[in-house]
């Protein structure tokens, strides 16, 4: 089945081979900057050219936002321009996405994961004037990050072909 959708996208929005990275965390419970700086360095160094911070392998429903940044900044201080740096914004809360985004925009990502807002269970129109608005918000590309088993709603094709006309969005 096809959704009717091409892809506005390449290896210059999101890279070619990318991993979710994880958060790491010292024996204390706090942000271990310099094992991230580590684990970035070897997942580049071993042929990643992309790597998501702060999605759901990286803590982001258990991360500050403070914390995310300053994992963020790290990555992009070890690595540079060798990957591209795609940061979790997604939240359920328009508001803290749009401030996530940003933020991030601003710590150096390249590019967004914004994942459907998880709990409250919007309708297909409230998906799009979240992605909509967050997508308003930069001009960093932006990839949807649709996972209903966390999420409890996907993002239908026609929501999908919609946010798909928003030139951010891939």
């Amino acid at each position: 089945m096809s959704t009717g959708l091409t892809s506005k996208t390449g290896v210059e929005d999101f890279g070619t081979v990318c991993v979710a990275m994880v958060t790491p965390f010292d024996r204390d419970g706090a942000l271990d900057i310099e094992a991230g700086r580590r684990i970035a360095a070897h997942l580049v160094d071993n042929g990643l050219d992309s790597l998501v911070l702060a999605g759901t392998t990286g803590e982001s429903p258990t991360t500050t936002l403070d914390e995310k940044l300053a994992l963020l900044k790290a990555v992009k201080e070890e690595v540079g321009d060798r990957a591209k740096l795609i940061a979790g914004a997604g939240t359920n809360d328009t508001a803290a996405s749009i401030e996530l985004a940003r933020a991030s925009a601003e710590a150096g990502a390249d590019a967004l994961l914004v994942v459907t807002p998880y709990y409250s269970k919007p309708s297909q129109e409230g998906l799009y004037q979240h992605f909509s608005a967050v997508a308003g918000a930069t001009e960093l590309p932006i990839m949807l990050y649709d996972i209903p088993p966390r999420s409890s709603i996907p993002i239908e094709a026609d929501t999908i072909r919609r946010l798909a006309e928003l030139p951010t969005i891939r």
